[in-house]
Parts: structure tokens; sequence; C-alpha cells
């Protein structure tokens, strides 16, 4: 034990010095641990080949529903106040700029279980942190180079939003100041991204002549700073239901200046659509009834997605997921039998009110991991994350049978031939 606590302070005891990942240490417990999981160069590439077909599909299916009716929209769970917003079409060839798809490790192969098209986080950790991990045991980083695609695809996104005729000039990163992971997590893609622009707090953010602005000070006096290009990490669904403590509906009103094109948003909106586990109920049910996808996409959906559906047809026949449709971290996850027995439930008390999507169910790859605590016996989970349409970094976390929040973040390096 004394020899791994060694090993983890030399590890994350200068990545803590240089400021840039922080939070080894999250709410008192251990995080980030100091093992090593290794995968052959063939996993390596299954995990880029599900991330690609699956970011392809996901594009495919958010760009016809851009164009639904409102029923439909409400239905997939959008908010009425994002009705406007999510149809704001930026880019025609991707799903969002920076979406991390999850993954199960099953005996039957990858299955994916979410994706997170909004505001996905673990991006220092698979970008910067696993590669140096991968360093000190001397083997190869499976995400080695991938942190390039963050700034060619903000460039891309901020170049695309001034040819549509968006006012770029003043950019901003916002996320709230004192969370740690949040905080940290912006800073990093903005010094990756290579924009001129700054860090503001979500707290510091201010409405004002028909535009969203920057509460600034220069030390003496507080000025506001208009916002031409916004990079939030903070989620659509949340900013539709803010209001300030006058009970003015701040967040629908932002949502009315992105869907007005009086703000420019990253990740633009049509992450948003794809970030609604409906939409995997959706393209399941266009699968089935073998419509839509051609031949290779329909192999690629059965091959990589899981039987999903916004209402129960798993009962008496099969053990099944319940899941909110815009849950994060585990929130709100029930592991039932075939019968409707719950086996296991997330404990928090958050997205229990949202809408569920019923999905088959798989396990996770059980494993053994050393902590500071001793050997950990948990269950493996995959993030792979797609970057401008591009398959890029990998991500393990290591948790219970529901990943949540206070998951170990696993380094994993790749086997030589």
């Amino acid at each position: 034990m004394l020899d791994y606590a060694k090993r983890r302070d030399a590890i994350y005891g200068p990545l803590r010095d240089e400021g840039v990942f922080t939070w080894d240490w999250m709410y008192g417990e251990e995080y980030a641990l100091a093992a090593l999981y290794e995968i052959t160069p063939e996993q390596r590439q299954e995990l880029t080949d599900a991330t690609e077909w699956l970011g392809r599909i996901f594009h495919k299916v958010v760009g016809i529903v851009q164009q639904a009716p409102d029923e439909l929209l409400l239905e997939l769970g959008i908010p009425a106040s994002a009705l406007g917003a999510v149809r704001v079409l930026v880019q025609d060839d991707v799903p969002t700029l920076i979406g991390r798809f999850d993954f199960a490790s099953t005996p039957d192969g990858l299955k994916m279980l979410e994706f997170n098209s909004d505001t996905p986080t673990s991006i220092v950790e698979a970008f910067h942190v696993n590669g140096r991990v991968c360093a000190h045991y001397g083997v190869s980083d499976p995400n080695a180079g991938m942190v390039q695609q963050l700034r060619a695809g903000f460039q891309r996104l901020v170049q695309r939003y001034a040819e549509l005729g968006y006012p770029s000039e003043e950019i901003y990163f916002s996320a709230l100041d004192w969370h740690e992971e949040d905080a940290g997590t912006t800073k990093y893609l903005l010094q990756q991204s290579g924009l001129e622009a700054q860090f503001v707090p979500l707290a510091d953010l201010r409405l004002y002549e028909d535009s969203l602005a920057a509460l600034k000070t220069d030390g003496e006096a507080w000025e506001l700073h208009r916002i031409d290009v916004l990079y939030r990490l903070h989620a659509f669904e949340k900013m539709a239901e803010e209001c300030d403590e006058e009970g003015f509906p701040t967040g629908a009103h932002i949502l009315d200046l992105i869907a007005r094109r009086r703000l420019a948003v990253v990740n633009p909106p049509q992450g948003f659509l794809a970030q609604t586990k409906a939409l995997q109920a959706l393209i399941w049910n266009l699968h089935e009834a073998g419509e839509f996808f051609t031949e290779e996409e329909q192999a690629a959906i059965a091959r990589y997605m899981l039987p999903t559906y916004m209402e129960n047809r798993f009962l008496g026949q099969s053990g099944y997921v319940t899941k909110p449709i815009f849950g994060r971290e585990g929130g709100g996850v029930v592991l039932c039998d075939a019968s409707g027995v719950a086996e296991e439930q997330d404990r928090e008390a958050f997205y229990w009110e949202q809408p569920m999507i019923y999905q088959r169910r798989v396990e996770l790859q059980p494993i053994s991991v050393q902590t500071l605590r001793g050997t950990y016996e948990g269950h493996l989970l995959w993030g792979s994350f797609l970057i401008d349409g591009q398959a890029s970094a990998l991500v393990a976390r290591v948790g219970g049978r529901i990943t949540g929040n206070l998951s170990y973040f696993l380094p994993v390096g790749v086997k030589p031939d």
C-alpha cells in the first residue's frame, strides 16, 4: 500500500503543481488511480470504429429531427423554451463539437449506453492526464496527439459561425468557478482552443441590451462586455429552467438569443438534440422498422446499440435499465430484472422527475483495481470522445454497477503488438 501511495504521489503531485489537473481527489475521496489498464491495438481500433459509426448515425438523425414539428421535439424531451435554439443549424456535417460515447464491453462486443453531446467532462483526464500516466509507466498512450483535434475543432466552429454572419470577436469560456472540475476543464479547453478568449464564471453572466454580457472588473470598477461566442459547461436543460432572484426567466432569454442568432454557443445547439436519450429510442425504432438507414448503418446500430424504448417492452422478457432522458453521472438510473424488481438504483436525489427510457440491460465488465484503500472490485465503463466528427481520446472509469459521480478515473495504455 505504501508503494502505491508513493507511486500515486509521483504521478499526480506534479500534475497538481502545474495547476492543470487538481482534482485527483474529489469530495475527500481518491478519484484518479495510479494503476494502469492496458488494451490491445485491436481493442483500441474497435472503440474508434464504434465511435465513428455512431457519430455518423447520430448526425444523420439529428439533422432530420431539427426539421421536425415541435410535437416530436417535445416528445423527445426538449424544453419548450429551447425549441427555437435547437433548430439553429451551425454545422451540417457533425452532430456536435465535443461529444463522448459511453460503452460497456460485453461478451457480445461493445454496447453504447449513452451519448454525452452537450456538456461532456473527463476531457482533461483523457487528453492530458492519461498520457502523463502512460509516460510514467513507459507504455503507449492510446490518446497520443489527439489534443490537436480540440484546437482544430474550435477553430473550425468559430470560423463557421463567422461565415454565417455571427460576430465572433468577443469569446468567453464559462463554468461554475467554485466547481474545481468544471472550472478546470473549461480553462483547459480555453487553453487548447487557440482562441483569443477569457474565462468568466457563470455567476458573472448578464443579459444586457438584447445580448449576453460578461461582468468584468479592472480592479476598480465593473463593466459589462458583450459576448459573441460562449463556450459553456452548463447544460441546456438546466439553462431552460433558470430564473433570477426576482423570478425573471434568464435561461429562457439566453436560449432565445441563441434562437435569434444573437449568441453563438459551443457546443452548438444541435448537440443538445443528440444529448436526449429519447433520441436513442427514436434511432432504435427506425432501425427496427428497417427505415431511413443504409444497410451498413443498420449493421452498426445492431452491433453497437441496445434496444431502447420510451415504454417498457422488457417486462417479463429480459432485464432492463431505466434512465432519465437528461440524467448524468448515473443519476436516476435503476437496474431491473425481467420481472421488474429493482436490483440496484442510484441513491442521489436528482433527475427522478424526468421522463425515462427503457434500455436492454447489459453488465459492465468486472475489474479489480488497486486504490489507497486496497483492492477495489468494480465495473469498467469506457468513454470514447467524438471531436468534430472524428473518433478521439479514450477515458475509463471504474465504479459500481451504475457508474456514478464518485467512480474512479483509470488511466489506459496500449499493449505492444
